[in-house]
């Protein structure tokens, strides 16, 4: 039997997240797959094609309303809800985004939300982590029950362009409650990539010991085109921003390579980064958890190193 995918697609209005195509390819992966996106936005034209190159796309659902100009859970959940009807799976990215409306929309349609989908073993069944990454568990899903769920991001590659999907205007058969409205968006401006979706990444732990210390790495990062991180603790004791933070409380990140600096690796920051490619760690603790992950360890000050780094770069 095959299965209808439908995936709500992030975006800023402009640009479809890179989470979107993480949900392609993990959707792809369901035996049988037909996938459509649907885009909620107030002028989705841009954001359609977009997702309508993507390959593995049959066709592009567009959903357009005033409300949309900011996504908002509470207006994008109804109206997903009311078109879920002829679709087997409803999927959204395990972000800020797909953790505001897909619970949402999982409880609309009366069914349990499968979060964090890593691996896919069948059309309702899936692998997931559990225990902050330690242990992966294989969830069943009922063949007569829809699947709504998150997709694990980092664990997927993102689908490639080059299709020439369809892209069709529907009306949701609902319309938005007028309850939630958009107030405003406060959110840090950096030149630098963004820490979600960086092909390399640079972090720092509380082994920094300041603010101040913390702009070695912004330097580095600059010097690498890299994003900068940073572990709870260095967050914690107020050295980085909370948007920076990596790890099980934080963002799940699978960059190229990433860098730890001072940082001892507790298995919390570890959820975060047991996807990036390379691994580098620098610690003055030999013994250090972030050595038996890392793919290469140096010993040593990080004080000294990081300054002889920057200037080889």
């Amino acid at each position: 039997m095959s299965a209808s995918i439908l995936i709500i697609a992030e975006h800023d209005g402009a640009a479809l997240g890179i989470g979107t195509a993480k949900c392609v390819a993990c959707a792809a992966t369901v035996p049988q797959a037909e996938i459509t996106i649907v885009v909620c936005a107030s002028d989705a034209s841009a954001v359609a094609r977009q997702a309508a190159a993507l390959q593995g796309v049959s066709r592009v659902l567009t959903v357009e309303h005033p409300i949309h100009a900011h996504p908002l859970a509470a207006a994008i959940a109804p109206q997903i809800a009311a078109l879920a009807g002829p679709y087997t799976h409803v999927l959204g990215p395990s972000s800020t985004f797909g953790k505001d409306v897909m619970p949402r929309i999982a409880a609309l349609l009366d069914t349990a939300q499968v979060s964090d989908i890593m691996a896919v073993e069948g059309p309702h069944r899936f692998r997931r982590p559990i225990y902050a990454g330690n242990a992966i568990v294989t969830v069943a899903v009922p063949e007569d029950t829809k699947v709504v769920g998150t997709v694990r991001t980092a664990s997927f590659h993102a689908a490639a362009a080059g299709g020439t999907a369809p892209i069709e205007k529907v009306d949701a058969p609902v319309e938005p409650p007028q309850h939630t409205r958009f107030v405003s968006t406060s959110a840090a401006t950096s030149d630098r990539p963004d820490l979600q979706t960086a092909a390399r990444v640079i972090s720092g732990g509380r082994a920094l010991g300041s603010a101040e210390a913390f702009q070695m790495l912004y330097q580095l990062a600059d010097k690498l085109g890299a994003a900068v991180g940073a572990s709870r603790a260095a967050v914690d004791a107020g050295y980085a921003p909370n948007e920076l933070q990596v790890g099980q409380t934080g963002k799940i990140i699978a960059p190229d390579l990433y860098v730890a600096v001072g940082i001892s690796g507790a298995i919390q920051h570890l959820t975060g980064i047991k996807d990036a490619r390379t691994i580098v760690a620098i610690n003055k603790d030999p013994e250090a958890p972030i050595f038996e992950v890392a793919d290469l360890g140096l010993v040593g000050d990080l004080f000294e190193i990081v300054p002889q780094i920057e200037q080889l770069l």
